[in-house]
């Protein structure tokens, strides 16, 4: 190897942490189940043993373990487990439609998967007929030809951290596409640890005396960061909550854990706002700072946040690409409505449609460089061709540069918008829409909520002859095709859709009409 050292990201983040005395410090609390816990000395131990079980289950170097793991100590275990043993941990969305899972597990050829069991009947009819993968671990009680995940440990032998280049892959995300169709974002050692001595270390400037909860989830790259790397890049602690982030559940959480850093997606901040002025009086929290990232956060939403809570809200933007925030206001530099400057030790550029550079006040798309790009896409090289242009990557964020030299957010460069934090093809919850019997055609384009954040909003064209009522029938058909967040909040009824003469749905014109 050309490797000096070992540069496998599991002895930073991991094993580190015993040889400088936090073997006993508390790496992972959960706020719900049974409340376990587990210290940076157990998690060595168990990620270990996790990678000596890959092994005894004849999990070969660089092949991929598929995780679909809820927000509980079984998802560090099984990710660090996987990197110590040189396989792929490739965490998948815990919100998905039985298809799309099976689209996924096809497309990694991942040879093992470990889920959690609350997921298992969504999962189950997935795994009928699948090419690859040869065992299954569930977090829980034993279902039909899978294997428990106590017995899967039990009695394994501890390995040793594989040896790994800084540049070798460590592990996937998978990022919805334009055409609905989830993309492998493939991730190398070293970004892991470069996202946390740029945005972790100079921007948020975590310590281990901070306490984490992200209500994003740990299988998002904004929550892998914000639950895993950056706490354990510096000792600190994480509060897991395996259960759904509802303004409630994590007003209690933020009152009874007590986190000193809150990280939310906008819909949740406004949620939470919205609740606490219905509830009035102040929240009882010890929160130093937060921080917003999925969509851009509105300008009102962040103020009154502020105004409540008493901690600032830095809203920033990242992407699967990058792995987390590239670009991001500051504490004590923060200007809500703007998604502030570049990242120390990132850089970004505007440039229009010849890749030229645009002036102060003018729109142009955002191209980003910086030390934890991604090394490609999985099985889609025109796409890697695209997006990856040498040093830059294509975000497909539309932005402009104030005289300041903020960034505003203006847009996507193509059809694409974000549902609380997660891409959300049209294309994607389209097909589901004339899925139905009664849909003849579906355009999709996002809508702004009174709050100004975007959801979907559906034009549909009825079958001759065919009614349809009531509408939130369609709606539920939606959440069970492609998953729970995209279903359309808005449907109308309309006679055409807008086209061009070659057939192509106009869907600016549609935006028009929102």
């Amino acid at each position: 190897m050309d490797c000096i050292t070992n540069e496998n990201a599991a002895f930073y983040f991991v094993d580190r942490h015993l040889s400088e005395g936090r073997g006993d410090k508390i790496a992972f609390r959960e706020a719900d189940g049974a409340h376990r816990t587990l210290s940076y000395g157990q998690l060595a131990d168990l990620t270990a043993r996790f990678a000596g079980a890959l092994a005894r289950a004849g999990v070969r170097r660089e092949e991929r373990v598929a995780l679909a793991i809820r927000d509980q100590i079984e998802f560090p275990v099984a990710f660090w487990g996987a990197l110590k043993a040189g396989a792929i941990p490739v965490p998948i969305n815990t919100l998905l439609a039985t298809e799309i899972y099976g689209n996924i597990l096809e497309d990694s050829r991942a040879s093992l998967l470990v889920l959690s069991e609350e997921l298992w009947e969504t999962l189950r009819p997935a795994l009928e007929g699948n090419r690859y993968l040869r065992a299954v671990v569930v977090i829980g009680a034993r279902r039909d030809g899978c294997e428990t995940f106590a017995g899967f440990m039990a009695g394994a032998t501890a390995a040793g951290v594989a040896e790994a280049c800084g540049d070798e892959l460590a592990f996937w995300l998978y990022s919805s596409g334009s055409t609905g169709t989830p993309k492998g974002v493939r991730h190398v050692h070293s970004a892991l640890k470069a996202t946390c001595d740029t945005f972790a270390s100079q921007v948020l400037g975590i310590t281990g005396d901070d306490t984490v909860f992200s209500a994003a989830k740990m299988f998002f790259a904004y929550g892998l960061g914000n639950a895993m790397s950056f706490p354990m890049s510096v000792g600190a602690t994480t509060v897991l909550l395996s259960g759904r982030p509802t303004p409630d559940v994590v007003a209690k959480v933020l009152k009874e854990e007590r986190p000193t850093i809150f990280c939310g997606v906008p819909t949740l901040y406004a949620a939470m706002v919205h609740a606490q002025e219905n509830a009035g009086g102040l929240p009882d929290h010890c929160l130093r700072l937060c921080t917003s990232a999925g969509e851009a956060l509105p300008r009102e939403i962040g103020e009154r946040w502020q105004a409540l809570w008493g901690a600032e809200v830095v809203d920033g933007v990242g992407s699967t690409e990058m792995l987390h925030i590239f670009l991001s206001n500051r504490p004590g530099d923060i200007v809500y409505g703007t998604s502030g400057v570049a990242v120390p030790g990132y850089e970004v550029r505007l440039v229009g449609e010849q890749d030229e550079d645009v002036a102060d006040g003018e729109i142009g798309e955002l191209l980003v460089r910086g030390p934890s790009s991604a090394e490609g896409y999985w099985n889609r090289r025109e796409k890697s061709r695209s997006t990856f242009a040498g040093h830059w990557t294509r975000t497909g964020d539309k932005y402009e540069r104030t005289e300041a030299g903020r960034y505003v957010y203006c847009g996507r460069a193509d059809d694409m918008f974000k549902v609380s934090g997660i891409w959300l093809s049209p294309f994607e919850v389209e097909q589901a829409l004339v899925a139905h019997p009664a849909v003849l055609e579906a355009a999709v384009v996002p809508r702004k909520t009174e709050d100004g954040l975007e959801k979907p909003a559906a034009f549909i064209v009825l079958k001759p002859g065919v009614d349809l009522a009531p509408l939130d029938e369609l709606k539920e058909f939606v959440k069970q095709k492609v998953g729970m967040w995209k279903y359309p909040r808005w449907i109308d009824i309309v006679e055409e859709l807008p086209k061009t003469a070659t057939g192509k749905i106009q869907r600016f014109k549609l935006r028009m009409e929102g």
